[in-house]
C-alpha cells in the first residue's frame, strides 16, 4: 500500500470570473468509489471547457469533483472495490468527470487507458480530451470512413491538431481552417491536405475550389451560429455537419435551411462529459484498440505548445484564452 497523505494541493476558482481567480488551495483528497481509480497526477490538460467552468458557464455534473480539470496523467495509489484491471503502480492517463487540476484525481477505471509506449506524463495527458472528443463525433457521428474527405475547423487547437491526424491516419483528405498564415503553415505540417486562412478567405468559397465544386463528405465545427449556413454550403449529397462547440455563439440566425433537405444533410453534434460511464469506457476500448497502437508508432500524437507548473494554472488560461497557441497547453504537478 502506497502511505497517502491527508491533504493535497489543487487548484480554487472560488466564485468563478477570469483567469485571476485559479489561485493554489489545500483540500482533502479524493477517495476512489468502487469503480474508479485514484491518480497522483503529473500533467494535466487544460481545455476550453475548463475555461468555460471557470468562467461559471459550465457547471460539474451532479457527483463531479468542483475541482477543474478534465484530464489527466499519472500513477495509480489506490483503486476501488470493483476496479478490476489497474494495479497500484501502474501509469495511466484518464478521462477525468472533474478534478484533475490538483495533486490526485479519481476517474472511472472505464475511462482510464495505459500510456502509449514511449510517452511521457504531459503526452499522455494531452490524449484523453481530445482523442475521446474526436473519435466520438468524427468517426462516430460524423461516420467519416476511408476515401472520404473533411473540413476541420480550428485546425491548431488540440482537437482540431488531433482531427487533423486521425483522419488522415485513417486515410481522408483533410482541408482545415486556422486565422494566420502561421497557423495554416502549421496545419499542413500535421498532415491537411489543404489549409485555409478564414481571416482572409471565404472557407466555403475555398471548399468548393479544392473539391471541384462537389464539397466535403464532413465538417468538424466548434465555431457555431456565425458558420453554419456556409458550412452547409461546404457539404456533399448525405454530407454530416457535426458540431462540438459554440464558441462564436449558438443562435444562429437567418440560415438558408434548404440544403439539409436538398442534399440530404445530418446536423449533428455532442458534449462529452454528460456521458455515461458505459459510454465513455466504449470510446476508451475502441481507442486503446484502434489509435493507441498509432500512437506507439509515432503516426499520430498530441502537439504540446507550451506546458507550466499546476501554479501557474490562471498563465495557462490566459494563453488559451488569447488563441495564440498550437495545439495542447499543460499544467506539471509536483
Amino acid at each position: 500500500m502506497v502511505a497517502l497523505p491527508a491533504e493535497m494541493t489543487l487548484i480554487d476558482h472560488g466564485a468563478g470570473g477570469g483567469p485571476e481567480v485559479l489561485v493554489p488551495a489545500r483540500g482533502p483528497l479524493p477517495v476512489p468509489r468502487g469503480d474508479e481509480v485514484l491518480i497522483r497526477t503529473l500533467a494535466v490538460g487544460v481545455n476550453r471547457p475548463d475555461v468555460a467552468q471557470r468562467s461559471g458557464s459550465y457547471p460539474p455534473p451532479p457527483g463531479a469533483s468542483p475541482v477543474i480539470g478534465l484530464e489527466c496523467a499519472g500513477e495509480v495509489v489506490a483503486v476501488g472495490a470493483a476496479a478490476a484491471r489497474f494495479r497500484v503502480g501502474d501509469r495511466v492517463c484518464a478521462l477525468t468527470n472533474g478534478g484533475a487540476y490538483a495533486e490526485y484525481c479519481t476517474a472511472p477505471e472505464a475511462q482510464t487507458l495505459p500510456w502509449p509506449d514511449g510517452y511521457d506524463a504531459p503526452r499522455a495527458a494531452a490524449l484523453p480530451e481530445t482523442y475521446f472528443t474526436v473519435w466520438a463525433n468524427l468517426f462516430g457521428h460524423g461516420r467519416l470512413a476511408p476515401g472520404e474527405s473533411v473540413l476541420v475547423h480550428g485546425g491548431t487547437s488540440g482537437i482540431g491538431v488531433t482531427a487533423i491526424q486521425l483522419a488522415k491516419a485513417f486515410g481522408a483528405t483533410v482541408y482545415a481552417t486556422a486565422g494566420s498564415a502561421e497557423k495554416c503553415a502549421a496545419i499542413l505540417r500535421f498532415g491537411a491536405d489543404a489549409a485555409i486562412d478564414y481571416k482572409a478567405q471565404d472557407f466555403a468559397a475555398e471548399v468548393k475550389g479544392l473539391t471541384g465544386g462537389k464539397g466535403v463528405d464532413v465538417v468538424l465545427d466548434m465555431v457555431g451560429a456565425p458558420y453554419f449556413a456556409r458550412n452547409l454550403r461546404c457539404l456533399k449529397l448525405d454530407g454530416r455537419l457535426v458540431m462540438i462547440a459554440f464558441l462564436g455563439g449558438h443562435v444562429a440566425e437567418s440560415a438558408d435551411l434548404r440544403p439539409i433537405m436538398v442534399k440530404r444533410l445530418t446536423v449533428t453534434g455532442s458534449t462529452m462529459r454528460p456521458r455515461s460511464t458505459a459510454e465513455k469506457g466504449a470510446i476508451a476500448a475502441a481507442l486503446e484498440a484502434k489509435v493507441w497502437p498509432m500512437l506507439a508508432a509515432g503516426k499520430a500524437g498530441p502537439h504540446i505548445h507550451a506546458t507550466f507548473p499546476l501554479a501557474q494554472a490562471a498563465e495557462a488560461h490566459r494563453l488559451m484564452e488569447s488563441s495564440a497557441h498550437v495545439g495542447k497547453i499543460m499544467l506539471t504537478v509536483g
